[in-house]
């Protein structure tokens, strides 16, 4: 489906010079002299590769629909993740970079959903929030404000995030995936 470049948005999957990119960010500028023009920050999906294009409105570029289907994380081999099929129980190995930060967050049985071109896995999607057990916070330090102060606490998986004072070790939280922030105290 062909767009107009001014029309991209953030998460957009394009075909731009033989490669399927996704808009990261997007700036519409409207200089005093001149067209308007929109500044897409991109990301390459097969190589990871990122560039920024400026695009006029009168240029046109070919949004990709990919399609999705369910997965379920099985083990993690070295730099390896196995994810299997949940229609045909089909194992598929992909490279940990695929997923970047999202990875540490990865839990045994996770479902995920996974982004296909033309049969290919190009991006695997985490659940936007998980429970996680704190292994290490801070002391707070004292004469801090609780309204506004956070301290420093490491989850079971070692990931660094950042807790309200009255949360301890032992605690299950519930933290953003993808901003990798404290949500809130698990049920």
């Amino acid at each position: 489906m062909k767009i107009s470049g001014v029309d991209i948005r953030p998460g957009n999957i394009i075909e731009y010079e033989g490669g399927i990119w996704r808009a990261v960010k997007i700036q519409h500028t409207q200089p005093g002299k001149g067209g308007a023009y929109m500044q897409v920050e991109m990301k390459n999906l097969i190589d990871g590769r990122k560039t920024n294009v400026r695009f006029r409105s009168a240029e046109t570029v070919e949004r990709v629909r990919l399609d999705t289907k369910d997965f379920q994380f099985l083990f993690a081999d070295g730099a390896m993740l196995t994810f299997m099929d949940k229609d045909n129980y089909e194992q598929i190995s992909l490279p940990r970079d695929l997923l970047g930060d999202a990875a540490a967050f990865l839990q045994d049985g996770m479902d995920v959903v996974m982004e296909l071109y033309d049969e290919r896995p190009i991006s695997v999607q985490l659940p936007d929030t998980i429970e996680a057990t704190i292994v290490e916070a801070d002391a707070v330090v004292k004469g801090q404000t609780a309204s506004s102060s956070f301290k420093p606490a490491v989850l079971d998986n070692g990931v660094r995030v950042m807790v309200p004072p009255h949360i301890g070790a032992g605690t299950r939280i519930v933290v953003d995936v993808y901003d990798r922030t404290y949500v809130r105290r698990a049920d």
